[in-house]
């Protein structure tokens, strides 16, 4: 009895140590986490908060943009000995409505501003042209009189201050 007594207790004392070390891993890495997500200026560190539970890292808070909720997984997960990272971070509604906002507006201005270098271009008839901008992706459509307006109406608009990408969708009609 003295025996099975004393397997128990250094079963149980195993036992306590491996919890032991357990939780000191993993305020190890929660201490790193929280380091990694402090250094890198791209984040807020103040709104997000880390806890971790046998090596697998759990965010929460608040970041402003689905970019920074990604940006934030990443940084965890290449820290040694995480298990797995699960983000709970939700993103601002106000910091993705002004952010949406704030597209509209350069969009807007990008449209404007590509349909009057069109206009006013004499090479080009540009009041055939169409001109939509979507995240910075500028939509040229409808006619033009030959292969040389088409392509410096789509090299005008590829030049075009804050113009990501062009989609063509001209066609070349000889009267316009």
């Amino acid at each position: 009895m003295g025996f099975a007594l004393a397997l128990g207790a250094t079963s149980a004392h195993a036992s306590s140590n491996n919890q032991w070390q357990d939780q000191a891993k993993d305020a190890w890495i929660d201490g790193k986490a929280e380091t990694m997500l402090l250094v890198n200026t791209n984040l807020n560190n103040f709104d997000i908060d880390t806890d971790v539970e046998q090596g697998v890292v759990i965010l929460t808070g608040q970041v402003d943009t689905e970019l920074d909720k990604s940006l934030a997984s990443g940084l965890v997960e290449k820290i040694d000995g995480v298990a797995g990272v699960k983000n709970e971070l939700t993103v601002s509604q106000q910091a993705s409505q002004a952010a949406d906002l704030g597209q509209t507006v350069v969009d807007t201005k990008i449209a404007a501003s590509l349909k009057t270098s069109l206009l006013l271009d004499p090479d080009i008839s540009g009041t055939n042209i169409e001109v939509s901008v979507d995240d910075g992706v500028a939509t040229l459509s409808g006619e033009v009189k030959s292969d040389a307006a088409r392509d410096l109406a789509i090299l005008m608009a590829e030049n075009a201050q804050d113009v990501e990408r062009v989609v063509d969708k001209l066609e070349i009609t000889g009267n316009a």
